[in-house]
């Protein structure tokens, strides 16, 4: 089977025009400086459905025939391909059936029901839940919606490429989430196209990089597991179109470590005021982890929004420790009223916020008269956590950490 083209990707998007949105183009001046130009992000997390997948998901189901709509159709999904198959299905006036793992995050499953599908939860890993697709594909004459191995996927999800050239026109390097391969191989595609000097990146979190071990062996590679944060790109293997496309067309494939994950999430949040997923912050985790690698203008993709607010409450925490925004540190002070207020008095001065605080006099590390004092502080980054270590211990208090 051929490459998608340009053409196909061009048709593509004139189908998508009254379906999903042209997602906006934020510029993300403060990550300039460690990479010598302009840099952009480009929102798909703000798409309907919260991220690029019904792009691909309507693509398909159009192409299909009557008499296929008429059978239904079926996926399975994380939870963005899911929702991106429950509303194209809705649209197009065929019934969805959505397999998801058992630990699919609740709003990812309760947006897909909304949608309208009938949502089965099968498996631990994705893998599981697509043999389970399959199979009731073949039980019942559903048409199976791949979430990226088909080349309707990945012309539909390549329309992101074609709008990134009209919003910056003079971009030199594109990252791109990388899971299954559908985004970053459509984008390629609409890309090299038309300006085959603009240099795509696929972006992995390091426990899920099925792609660099497949691009040296030369054919798909199934990784044994996958652990990341970055439940929408945990893919165990590329599949056999994404493999030829991500070869052909994509220049690099990086992989991102969960802090850089982390810290991307809090900085789209802090930052930009955007609300973005681990696996939609990877290109922006790349961002901070691979500094003045990539030529600018860079735009790199916010591939999708939809997180547990529980999830994000901790990643948010995982990113402020990434950042050194976070302090724990004790302290040995004597045991005489007064001390613990006079701790806390310089810790405001030193312009700290304390979110956890515990008082103990029982240890056998304690001597006579000593108390111990454990903190846990909100601070302004590194810097600012060795001065206030330094500072505590310059006004008599033993720092321990």
């Amino acid at each position: 089977m051929g490459l998608v083209s340009v053409d196909t990707i061009r048709d593509a998007r004139r189908l998508l025009e009254s379906v999903v949105r042209m997602t906006p183009m934020e510029h993300a001046r403060d990550l300039e400086p460690p990479h010598g130009g302009p840099v952009h992000f480009k929102c798909e997390n703000l798409q309907r459905t919260g991220s690029f997948k019904i792009r691909g998901a309507y693509t398909r189901i159009h192409g299909l025939s009557e008499e296929e709509r008429a059978r239904g159709v079926v996926a399975a999904s994380a939870g963005n391909h899911a929702q991106g198959v429950a509303l194209a299905a809705s649209l197009l006036g065929s019934k969805a059936t959505v397999f998801m793992p058992e630990r699919a995050p609740l709003p990812k499953l309760a947006a897909t029901r909304g949608y309208g599908a009938d949502v089965h939860l099968h498996g631990e890993a994705l893998e599981e839940t697509l043999a389970e697709a399959v199979a009731f594909a073949e039980r019942t004459g559903a048409v199976f919606i791949h979430p990226f191995d088909h080349p309707d996927i990945i012309a539909g999800q390549g329309t992101v490429g074609l709008e990134i050239l009209e919003q910056v026109p003079d971009v030199a390097t594109v990252l791109v989430a990388t899971g299954g391969g559908g985004l970053v191989g459509g984008v390629a595609s609409a890309l090299k196209g038309v300006r085959p000097d603009v240099r795509v990146v696929g972006v992995q979190a390091e426990g899920a990089a099925a792609f660099p071990l497949s691009l040296s062996a030369g054919n798909p590679v199934r990784l044994e597991r996958t652990q990341t944060m970055a439940d929408g790109i945990a893919v165990g293997a590329p599949g056999p179109v994404t493999f030829e496309h991500v070869r052909s067309l994509v220049d690099d494939v990086v992989t991102v470590g969960e802090e850089s994950l982390s810290r991307a999430v809090l900085l789209c949040l802090e930052r930009r005021k955007l609300v973005v997923e681990p696996a939609g912050a990877a290109a922006v985790a790349a961002l901070l982890e691979h500094s003045g690698v990539f030529e600018p203008p860079v735009v790199a993709i916010l591939s999708g929004g939809n997180v547990d607010p529980l999830l994000l409450l901790q990643i948010i925490q995982h990113g402020m420790t990434a950042a050194g925004r976070y302090l724990s540190l004790r302290l040995r002070v004597p045991d005489r009223p007064g001390s613990l207020a006079g701790v806390l008095s310089r810790v405001s001065e030193l312009g700290a916020n304390v979110l956890d605080v515990e008082h103990s006099r029982i240890s056998g590390r304690l001597a006579m008269g000593e108390v111990e004092i454990a903190l846990k502080l909100e601070t302004r980054g590194p810097e600012h956590c060795a001065d206030v270590a330094a500072q505590l211990q310059r006004a008599g208090f033993r720092v321990l950490f």
